[in-house]
């Protein structure tokens, strides 16, 4: 689930920026790092660009070669997720070296069951692997059984694993101080690891139901219930941590269809399906973009490759800004042509990634997607949600149309109110969501009732946020890949990566 900018690239300092919620506002712009900020792995963006620009002109409009650093690769037998990687800087460790790694984080060990199955691209959806139809752990098709009987004991699969590439941090995958650290850490780790393997298994199930002439409240229901099916839903113990996002073509995020609302995916439609869980409040926030016409390739493939160079260059002490400008020089590197006219790919400045809380999907620090943000540093034990947004529009969002997503805002503990029906549903949403997100459609399912005026007070008095839905231009396509991850002590683990993208 997306964040607005924060901040705005040092030459448009006076343009309005947004809070750290879905709801922009006027609040001026923090200090902006200058706009030659560089980061760790400039050379190598500046690199790839210019292969890239090669293969374009070899096959304009077409897909991007994939990356077979950033797009899957083997099954990582400790984990079930793929092995850590070359991302950047870091290289394949030796089987020895990822069990001992394992080991100390709490994650089951290289003798672990894993998911065989052969990664190949999917029949239907664009510039995604399919993985086949065995699930992995002795897992049902279709899914049946909750994650917590998969692992009677209770250890989870670990996630992606990248070394942090910076000269300043390299001591840390051998310090003994540091895997002390995160075996204190183990109980977080096991809730959010649970957390990514359900959404790992959710997502394999609902990308074998997207198919053109889909309701898109159908498809949400199904993805939802499943969700709710897999993690055990239990009060605010376990469940879903926001409503599913299904934005379509312009539509950038935060739509997800309203009872009623019978839209269809269509066959030329871009849609990015956003979905979180959580155990004990612990959040996994991740998306992906569903396409069948092969003429969105290079926007797909633009965004995926600006998502992964953006938690490739992340890491304990680096500069937000310079995330920002990585991201930015990759994803602008890209063409795309869309029924003859060619469009530079463009990062939607004002929508970031985000840290994360506990219960708190966006916990006050923005990871910007251009150059020129704030140079605040990450911090150890910090988790991110790294979400990239291209475009064919003007790379610029302001919210449209009517909403579906609300949350309870933190910040505001009291305020009076004169409708009775208010008070009871502000009740209802503290006791049943808390600080989560939710939308109109799951309080129908509830069983409320003519609530729409006392949501409206709620929202008026600021006890309660609406984020409606954030739009590009009329006519233009949005694309949107996410991943989690978690600045752990001694590595980066990308904590729902998996052999799909």
């Amino acid at each position: 689930m997306e964040q607005p900018a924060i901040t705005t690239p040092a030459t448009e300092a006076n343009a309005p920026t947004t809070a750290p919620a879905a709801v922009p506002t006027d609040a001026p712009a923090a200090s902006a790092a200058p706009d030659n900020a560089t980061t760790a792995e400039s050379g190598g963006a500046a690199a790839a660009k210019k292969k890239r620009n090669r293969n374009r002109k070899k096959n304009k409009g077409g897909a991007a070669a994939p990356d077979a650093t950033t797009n899957g690769g083997g099954a990582d037998a400790a984990s079930g997720a793929p092995t850590p990687t070359a991302t950047g800087a870091p290289k394949p460790q030796p089987k020895a070296k990822q069990a001992k790694q394992a080991k100390a984080a709490g994650a089951p060990s290289a003798s672990a069951s894993s998911s065989s199955s052969t990664v190949q691209p999917h029949p239907l959806i664009r510039n995604l692997m399919y993985t086949g139809e065995v699930y992995p752990y002795g897992q049902t098709n279709p899914p049946t059984k909750p994650i917590t009987e998969l692992f009677p004991g209770g250890v989870y699969p670990m996630g992606e694993v990248q070394l942090y590439v910076q000269d300043f941090n390299t001591f840390r995958t051998t310090s003994a101080e540091k895997r002390e650290a995160e075996r204190m850490s183990t109980d977080m780790y096991n809730d959010i690891r649970r957390a990514a393997e359900c959404h790992r298994q959710v997502r394999k199930y609902v990308q074998g139901i997207i198919k053109p002439g889909i309701k898109l409240i159908d498809m949400c229901n199904e993805l939802e219930a499943m969700n709710r099916r897999l993690i055990q839903e239990n009060g605010l113990n376990a469940g879903i941590a926001f409503p599913t996002g299904c934005s379509l073509n312009h539509v950038a995020a935060h739509y997800t269809p309203n009872s009623g609302d019978n839209t269809v995916l269509g066959y030329d439609d871009v849609m990015k399906v956003d979905f979180g869980t959580h155990v004990n409040g612990h959040i996994v926030d991740c998306a992906f973009t569903v396409a069948f016409n092969p003429k969105y390739d290079n926007l797909l493939a633009a965004v995926k490759d600006a998502t992964n160079t953006g938690v490739r260059t992340a890491g304990i002490d680096v500069r937000l800004c310079d995330i920002g400008a990585a991201i930015q020089e990759v994803m602008e590197s890209y063409e795309v042509e869309i029924d003859g006219k060619t469009y530079q790919v463009k990062p939607i400045r004002n929508l970031c990634g985000h840290s994360i809380g506990q219960y708190q999907i966006h916990a006050g620090k923005s990871v910007p997607v251009v150059k020129g943000g704030e140079a605040t540093r990450m911090e150890e034990g910090e988790l991110y949600a790294i979400e990239t947004f291209g475009s064919t529009g003007n790379g610029q969002i302001r919210e449209d149309m009517e909403c579906s997503h609300y949350q309870r805002d933190s910040s505001v503990s009291h305020a009076p109110l004169r409708m009775a029906s208010s008070k009871k549903l502000l009740a209802y949403i503290n006791k049943k969501y808390d600080t989560l997100a939710f939308c109109r459609k799951w309080l129908d399912q509830d069983g409320q009732t003519s609530y729409l005026g006392a949501l409206k007070q709620l929202c008026d008095v600021g006890l309660v946020k609406a984020h409606p839905p954030l739009v590009d231009i009329k006519g233009s396509y949005v694309a949107q890949y996410e991943h989690t991850f978690l600045l752990r002590p001694t590595a980066k683990e990308v904590l729902i990566r998996g052999d799909d993208y």
